[in-house]
């Protein structure tokens, strides 16, 4: 992700990189001489980051999966002194898609069954998908529901294929399919530097794409 963030700043004129760390750099310095830090790495590197972002009181744009309720709690709390864009998937597609899921799933109540297909490459190991959680997580928030037990979720590991999903709201007398693809993993780089551009000069907080996209 480091490569395409740096390719997708080069679009920009008003943005540029400062760096990128590594086990050998020093975070610090890195951190201290940024307006805006993006992570894309893993949770235990995530910890360090967070250290470093609160210590020098920068923002930070996080796009790690797989963080544990422990390191949750870290990020809210670093969020108490650091506006933060914390999200499963950076895409814009997916941040539309969530909110217009949300509000059908508000508008259609329990009547309506749901069905949450994604397709990802062979490397990928979680099922569902993170964001496919995600989309659960919204539908049951809009419909009121404790948890995502009422949903159905299918997976699928199949060659390179950079993530699709699909949100299926079914009755016996209609369906209707909202769904996602990504093209290439250059859409996470684009969702991550527009969050970064958003989040400089916010107040303390944890925010998502939603919010970047539209204010809520």
């Amino acid at each position: 992700m480091g490569q395409a963030i740096a390719a997708g700043l080069e679009q920009h004129d008003d943005m540029g990189l400062t760096g990128q760390w590594g086990r050998e750099d020093d975070l610090d310095t890195l951190v201290g001489n940024s307006d805006v830090v993006v992570d894309f790495s893993l949770p235990a590197g995530t910890a360090q980051v967070l250290d470093a972002v609160v210590r020098h009181g920068k923002p930070l744009v996080c796009g790690v999966s797989g963080m544990d309720d422990a390191m949750m709690a870290r990020l809210d709390e670093a969020a108490d002194s650091i506006p933060i864009v914390y999200d499963r998937n950076m895409s814009l597609g997916i941040a539309v898609l969530e909110r217009s899921v949300r509000d059908a799933a508000a508008s259609l109540g329990m009547d309506f069954s749901v069905e949450i297909s994604e397709v990802h490459h062979v490397h990928k190991k979680d099922a569902p998908s993170g964001t496919a959680l995600k989309l659960g997580e919204a539908v049951a928030e809009a419909r009121g529901e404790p948890d995502i037990a009422a949903i159905e979720f299918r997976s699928e590991r199949r060659g390179e294929v950079p993530g699709d999903h699909e949100v299926v709201l079914s009755s016996p007398t209609e369906r209707l399919v909202f769904a996602h693809s990504v093209t290439t993993r250059g859409v996470f780089a684009d969702g991550a530097i527009r969050a970064a551009r958003w989040v400089v000069g916010r107040d303390p907080g944890r925010f998502t794409m939603s919010d970047v996209l539209f204010g809520n």
